[in-house]
């Protein structure tokens, strides 16, 4: 298991949004990505898991398919990956930069409305 800073993991996670394809990115509005350690026990309660360590990333909001012109002047969406989770994947740092965009891009499927399904389906 490779275990580094929370900077350097966000600095991963600022290159795996680059990475995202322009079609995509530039619909992302109103979002904020943060790191955390590992998921609160709400964060457990919203996707129906018990164990804190299988939980790698959460979207927290209203889907971008959902949205209509009511939606305006509200908090950001967010997105959060928990680094001890994601770190427990992997073995180097090549490893760890891979599994952070696999997470990322799954949790922004979310916020494009992609349910669970949808999203492993895709292979994500």
């Amino acid at each position: 298991m490779i275990s580094v800073s929370e900077e350097h993991f966000g600095e991963m996670m600022e290159e795996a949004l680059h990475t995202i394809p322009a079609p995509f990115k530039d619909k992302i509005e109103n979002l904020v990505f943060m790191v955390e350690p590992y998921p609160s026990e709400s964060d457990l309660g919203r996707v129906g898991l018990t164990d804190m360590y299988s939980l790698l990333g959460i979207y927290s909001g209203v889907p971008y398919t959902n949205r209509n012109t009511y939606y305006m002047n509200t908090t950001p969406d967010r997105i959060i990956l928990f680094q001890k989770n994601i770190e427990r994947y992997c073995n180097t740092e090549a490893e760890l930069k891979d599994k952070i965009r696999e997470v990322l891009i799954h949790e922004i499927a979310h916020y494009f409305g992609m349910d669970e399904d949808q999203v492993r389906a895709a292979g994500y």
